[in-house]
């Protein structure tokens, strides 16, 4: 019989969720120590551990390295069928977007680069990476790879702020065609670090890559989101 080995299992899991369905555990609150919630539990910590796994699976919870377990806060919705840039859209629901520039500079492309940009080989692409935060939580590592041809002397700029916003006010460039590719994954390292998680952890990765207003390839976004910071909702138009 199973029962009785998974029952303190099972107690964990459901006074969490109770509790933060409730509010008494409020989204983005922190949670006690592990110590704490073993001592209130009277368990062990491998135990615990496989109830904060479960949450954490569903999204109800997250970990960060070196700073505990927090409750979920509401997923962002994002329809890609809609105009719009990270800045815009975490605004318009209500939360404070932020932006950290992690590095930037020309790059030997990659095989996979050159082939979305069209580009020849031995090419040389911008790479700007960032990570991004809504309400102060990490939430995004994302990529971009420019075509330098068009965007010459683009790492002189404040790429903290909006690329869009950048595009169009200093070189006249606006988004035209976009090509998505959305899988489930996991972090890999240069992705998990400065998310501050554990590599593997699940994600969610979305490649874009856009054309101008002319129909001409200019870059490449590849991001990889916590799994528990977005939401995706398209309605197609009749």
């Amino acid at each position: 019989m199973r029962d009785e080995p998974s029952r303190p299992l099972t107690v964990i899991y459901q006074s969490l969720r109770e509790q933060i369905d409730r509010g008494l555990l409020p989204r983005g609150s922190k949670l006690p120590s592990e110590r704490q919630m073993c001592e209130v539990f009277s368990t062990t910590r491998i135990t615990l551990r496989e109830a904060l796994g479960q949450l954490e699976d569903q999204g109800v919870i997250y970990r960060e390295e070196r700073r505990g377990w927090f409750v979920s806060p509401q997923r962002l919705v994002y329809n890609p069928l809609v105009r719009s840039h990270f800045h815009a859209m975490v605004a318009e629901q209500g939360r404070v977007p932020a932006t950290e520039v992690l590095g930037v500079g020309l790059i030997p492309a990659s095989v996979d680069i050159c082939e979305r940009l069209e580009l020849p080989a031995l090419s040389r692409v911008y790479q700007i990476r960032r990570a991004r935060r809504v309400d102060g939580r990490l939430v995004l590592y994302v990529e971009h790879y420019l075509n330098p041809s068009y965007f010459p002397g683009i790492d002189e700029f404040d790429l903290t702020r909006s690329l869009t916003d950048l595009y169009a006010s200093r070189y006249g460039i606006r988004y035209g065609r976009v090509r998505f590719e959305m899988v489930p994954t996991i972090l890999p390292a240069e992705a998990a670090a400065p998310l501050r998680v554990s590599v593997g952890s699940p994600a969610l990765q979305i490649i874009r890559i856009n054309r101008d207003q002319s129909g001409r390839l200019i870059d490449c976004d590849v991001e990889y989101w916590r799994h528990d910071a977005l939401q995706v909702n398209v309605e197609v138009p009749e």
